[in-house]
């Protein structure tokens, strides 16, 4: 291996004698090495104790999006909300997803399906959680000057049609994104971000 790929090489080698103790460790990346995209704190770890750290400290707000027509966007509003730590990411219509733009920071959520907007509109309720809509549609308040729910689920639509008029219609809150330029939209990935960090920007302490 030549020192250009030694230098692009992610993450650690294997770690020095004597190795750390305690059951969040993987012996296996102990002895191979740790290359996952994680940070520093993390090397090491088991997936399950990663998983139950971010628990202790995971932010009140879910993210849900629709997958009607099998929306190559997921993985990267996946990857998003673990960034934030999200509680949970909720996939809407079809139960598969395309994975690949999650970089597979789906191993350290909860990510749960719901078959119908009905079924996702009931789990919120349930929860107590508010609805909050993000889309470009009239009577949409900017996601600039809202004031967003602590407790809340945000949902997004596909790319191109956006959210279903049922969701909007059934939304506690319906924010969208000021846009300056001459699309209809932006993609769902970006907006995403967009909303998850006003969230952010807003509670997170």
């Amino acid at each position: 291996m030549d020192e250009e790929s030694i230098e692009r090489e992610v993450g650690v080698g294997p770690h020095p004698l004597p190795w750390p103790e305690g059951p969040r460790f993987d012996p296996e990346l102990l002895r191979d090495g740790d290359r996952r995209n994680v940070l520093d704190q993390y090397r090491y770890w088991t997936n399950e104790a990663i998983v139950a750290e971010l628990d202790t400290r995971r932010h009140p707000f879910h993210v849900a999006i629709e997958n009607w027509q099998h929306d190559m966007n997921i993985g990267t509003v996946v990857r998003t909300a673990n960034a934030f730590n999200a509680a949970g990411v909720h996939i809407v219509g079809r139960r598969r997803w395309n994975r690949r733009g999650a970089m597979v920071t789906d191993r350290y959520m909860h990510v749960s399906h719901h078959d119908s907007i009905d079924a996702l509109m009931d789990w919120a309720a349930a929860e107590g959680l508010a609805v909050v809509a993000i889309d470009l549609v009239p009577g949409s308040v900017p996601i600039e000057t809202a004031l967003l729910p602590e407790r809340c689920v945000l949902v997004f639509g596909q790319e191109g049609p956006g959210l279903s008029p049922e969701v909007c219609a059934r939304a506690d809150l319906v924010c969208s994104i000021t846009q300056f330029g001459s699309t209809r939209s932006i993609n769902a990935g970006v907006a995403s971000g967009i909303a998850m960090h006003t969230w952010i920007r807003q509670h997170a302490r």
